[in-house]
């Protein structure tokens, strides 16, 4: 009833069969079909009365609507029914009718069953495929519980009407091969093989979907399993801490070091431990962070928890951290209060020290109590910085605000009394220290005069064995140098010595016990210092007389060698050869009369010179032999200097008479010469 109907040939010929004549068949041809068709129609409404269902354009497609076509012919077999001369023929057509309408009631009831099951298909694979997994445990249980059920009873219903459709499309398929029809081919999409892929699909999801629920079901297994042993190790951790921060919270330090340092030691066993904690804790965390990033349903409690977990945690970390810093508060106290015990018994041994009354027996002894006294109180020195840096670090804890380790008043009571002590031996170091110097002093002075006084003694002895004065100046000079010498060592002494009386003066009134008595050792010194300042001043003179006459000597004799020497020259044979030599000796004698002109003062001061020297000298009489001698030498000299003064002046000119004649006869021989070559002209006129 689809593509039969549509070159209009059947629908004329059925026509033709029952009313031949209105309709002429042999006239119509196959290749016509739209004229065909339309034929049919207009014969069919206007000879036999029934009504145009169709159109030409309805018939004329690849796939023309099968009710259509079965209603229209229907109305024909109605019509031609009626007729009873075509009354066989109506049950006939009727027969095929009616077989026609139970093929088309079965194909439309296959049709219904396949959309039916195809849409429950793919309803059934969206619901599976899209459908959400609870986020619990017994919401994926159930929804298994669900899908199990769908898998037992819901799903081999519908493989039964799979398996019915397959029978019913067989029937089909029979009863139009019965009837030499062509067999039925369903709609696309609607046919077995479509129905068979819609339904591997159905078991992919299906098996998909049961893979994924077993994978939730132990995923939410392994979550339930994480939140238990979450729960578990929260509530230990949460004991632990709470434990811990209630420990931590008591400050049962101790009231000395050995015992503050045990709670210490106790203290840093803890945060050990606390440190060793920190993994636990952070496993705690772990697991909370694992089921929160796999979306447990009761992450917000759990998330809780670990929170306060960490808080609790961050707290007792702050604690012990607090607690630390209050023991080490009370530990560097407790050093403090330590140190101070410390050094006041050390001030207590060093004040045993320093109240001796051993002050030494002589400089030396003395000198050394000194140089130990300075290294005591370098000691003190020292540990008086130590004292002040131990109060300055003790009133520090004393100014703190909020906790403090001690009572404020008993840290400024023990720094008070370690400052006391302090003072107390700094006071008995100063007076010893005074003590000592006193005495090293006195000891000095002592040693000191007698060394002045042993210098004296030696210098007396050797002033008083020298009586040598020198052999001539060099020698006076000499010996005066190393007396000069001893003259400023003896007044260098007597500064020194001076200085030491002095200072001997000033010890008088302290009456500190000696050898001897200060004054009488005074008094003897000054005595022998006296005598041997004498001593020097004696040799002094003598060693200056000695050279006032060894000059006196040395000046005579290198007069007595010049007089000598002006001698020579004067009594010389020697006048000069000519006019120019005889002035030379001329100038030169001249000089030697000036040089004797200068030399006569001191030839006529020898006789004073001599009177000033002292009486062992100027009474010896090779002296004045010696003085008579130069008198004579010098008046020879100056007699002989006139005579050779008168020889040289005659011999002079003599010489420069030589020189003029000798300049005349020069000028005759020249003169000669020129006349001799002059010649004499013949001619008056030559000789104008």
């Amino acid at each position: 009833f689809t593509t039969s109907w549509r070159d209009g040939l059947a629908l004329n010929a059925l026509i033709h069969k029952h009313r031949p004549d209105i309709v002429d068949f042999k006239r119509l041809t196959k290749s016509n079909a739209a004229y065909n068709l339309q034929q049919a129609f207009n014969t069919a409404e206007q000879q036999l009365g029934l009504t145009k269902l169709l159109d030409p354009e309805d018939v004329l497609m690849e796939h023309p609507d099968e009710k259509s076509i079965l209603t229209y012919v229907v109305s024909f077999y109605h019509y031609f029914s009626k007729m009873k001369a075509l009354a066989v023929e109506g049950k006939r057509i009727g027969k095929v009718l009616d077989q026609v309408l139970e093929i088309e009631k079965i194909i439309e009831r296959y049709e219904r069953l396949a959309s039916e099951l195809l849409e429950w298909i793919e309803q059934t694979i969206s619901a599976i495929s899209y459908q959400k997994f609870a986020n619990s445990l017994a919401g994926v249980q159930q929804q298994l519980q669900s899908f199990t059920a769908f898998c037992t009873l819901e799903k081999p219903v519908r493989f039964q009407e799979k398996g019915n459709l397959e029978v019913l499309l067989f029937s089909i398929q029979s009863k139009l091969r019965a009837n030499n029809r062509k067999l039925y081919v369903p709609r696309e999409g609607k046919s077995i093989s479509d129905i068979n892929k819609a339904w591997t699909r159905l078991e992919k999801a299906e098996h998909e979907r049961e893979v994924a629920l077993r994978k939730e079901l132990i995923r939410q297994e392994k979550l339930e399993r994480l939140a238990q042993r979450f729960d578990h190790k929260a509530a230990m951790r949460e004991t632990w801490l709470n434990e811990n921060q209630r420990l931590v919270s008591q400050d049962n330090f101790g009231y000395d070091l050995p015992a503050v340092e045990a709670a210490m030691k106790k203290h840093e066993a803890i945060e050990a431990d606390i440190s060793s904690y920190q993994e636990r804790i952070q496993g705690v965390v772990e697991l909370a962070q694992e089921m929160e990033s796999e979306g447990y349903y009761d992450s917000k409690r759990i998330g809780a928890q670990k929170d306060n977990i960490l808080r609790q945690w961050g707290l007792l970390v702050e604690l012990v951290s607090a607690r630390r810093t209050r023991l080490e508060q009370n530990v560097a106290l407790q050093k403090i209060f330590q140190e101070m015990v410390y050094m006041i018994d050390w001030m207590d041994g060093m004040q045993a020290q320093l109240s001796s009354k051993e002050f030494g027996k002589h400089l030396l002894e003395v000198e050394d109590l000194l140089q130990k006294h300075s290294l005591l109180e370098a000691d003190i020195s020292a540990q008086t910085e130590r004292v002040q840096a131990l109060n300055t670090a003790a009133l520090k804890f004393s100014e703190l605000e909020g906790y403090q380790p001690c009572d404020p008043q008993i840290i400024r009571n023990r720094v008070s009394h370690v400052q006391s002590c302090l003072e107390q031996l700094q006071d008995l170091a100063s007076k010893r220290h005074r003590e000592l110097e006193a005495s090293r002093q006195l000891w000095a002075f002592f040693q000191e005069m007698e060394e002045a006084e042993a210098w004296v003694r030696e210098k007396e002895r050797i002033l008083s064995s020298s009586q040598s004065y020198g052999k001539d100046l060099s020698s006076v000079a000499k010996l005066l140098s190393k007396h000069n010498i001893f003259l400023g060592e003896l007044g260098g002494r007597r500064s020194l010595l001076q200085s030491t009386m002095k200072r001997g003066e000033q010890l008088l009134p302290r009456k500190r016990p000696g050898p001897g008595p200060i004054q009488e050792k005074i008094r003897e010194v000054r005595l022998h210092w006296k005598r041997l300042e004498e001593l020097a001043t004696a040799r002094l003179r003598k060693l200056q007389e000695a050279s006032s006459f060894y000059q006196f000597s040395a000046e005579t004799d290198d007069l007595v060698a010049w007089l000598q020497d002006a001698y020579r020259l004067v009594s010389s044979d020697d006048f000069g050869h000519d006019e120019y030599s005889t002035q030379s000796l001329v100038k030169k004698h001249k000089g030697v009369g000036e040089e004797l002109e200068k030399h006569r003062p001191a030839v006529l001061a020898l006789r004073q010179q001599l009177a000033a020297l002292a009486p062992d000298y100027h009474e010896l009489v090779e002296v004045q032999i010696r003085i008579v001698e130069v008198e004579q030498l010098y008046g020879e000299v100056v007699e002989v200097a006139v005579l050779r003064h008168q020889w040289l002046r005659d011999a002079l000119a003599v010489y420069r008479m030589f020189s003029e004649v000798n300049a005349c006869e020069g000028w005759i021989d020249e003169k000669e010469q020129w006349l001799n070559q002059m010649e004499v002209p013949q001619r008056l006129e030559d000789v104008e």
